[in-house]
């Protein structure tokens, strides 16, 4: 549905397949420069203390301060000069739910979101539909490796649902200016990207989350109701 040419052939790799786990997911930076590569590091991280936010909320502070060290270890420390004007320090407070209370975890989360956010809207030349759909592949190519033969991998499960959740914030941070382009085709995009978020019911993975298929099948919708914009 994607198409082969511009920016949906240019993901088509991360979108289908690829390869597994993170590296899979590098393939969705293919292509970006600028702020447009820079915007996705953001949004690649703020999934991470998105989804550790889901989880603190579940009274797990000590798997929510993980799951912030494994953004900053996977998506930061690969590329630390390509996040603009980010304050990495007040990421790296959300990582500690050892040492704080869940207040004040959920506390320093939104902070770190909100760091995030100062440093998306310094940037001058970001595409949000673009940005969407990457943070859509991302999300794809990392379910790959949520369902396997005999157990389900929790980890891949939450970094996945981090990056699903990732996509939708793109899409709303890409409102204004996408509804006075195509009003339709975004609240299109819109309800498809709440469809793919709802695929993870839950930020703990269940014993029989939804199938990759599943998933693909719906990412493949969110970037067609975006194949105006691309």
């Amino acid at each position: 549905e994607a198409g082969e040419t511009g920016e949906a052939g240019a993901t088509a790799a991360a979108a289908g397949g690829g390869e597994s786990g993170e590296a899979g997911a590098a393939s969705a930076y293919a292509g970006l420069s600028g702020d447009q590569l820079t915007a996705l590091r953001l949004l690649h991280l703020k999934g991470f203390i998105m989804i550790a936010a889901r989880v603190a909320d579940n009274d797990q502070s000590l798997e929510a301060g993980v799951l912030v060290q494994q953004g900053l270890l996977e998506v930061y420390d690969v590329a630390p000069d390509q996040f603009g004007s980010l304050t990495v320090a007040t990421i790296r407070s959300a990582s500690e739910g050892e040492s704080v209370n869940r207040a004040q975890l959920l506390q320093r989360l939104r902070g770190a979101e909100a760091e995030i956010d100062r440093a998306l809207g310094e940037l001058n030349d970001v595409d949000y539909a673009i940005a969407t759909a990457r943070m859509i592949d991302i999300a794809t190519g990392l379910y790959q490796s949520v369902n396997q033969a005999d157990f389900v991998d929790p980890i891949e499960y939450q970094h996945s649902m981090g990056a699903a959740l990732a996509a939708r914030d793109a899409l709303t941070k890409g409102r204004s200016v996408l509804r006075q382009s195509n009003a339709s085709a975004y609240n299109e995009a819109e309800s498809q990207a709440s469809a793919f978020v709802a695929l993870w019911r839950e930020p703990t993975a269940p014993e029989r989350p939804a199938s990759y298929r599943d998933v693909l099948a719906q990412g493949s919708r969110v970037r067609l109701a975006l194949s105006p914009y691309l």
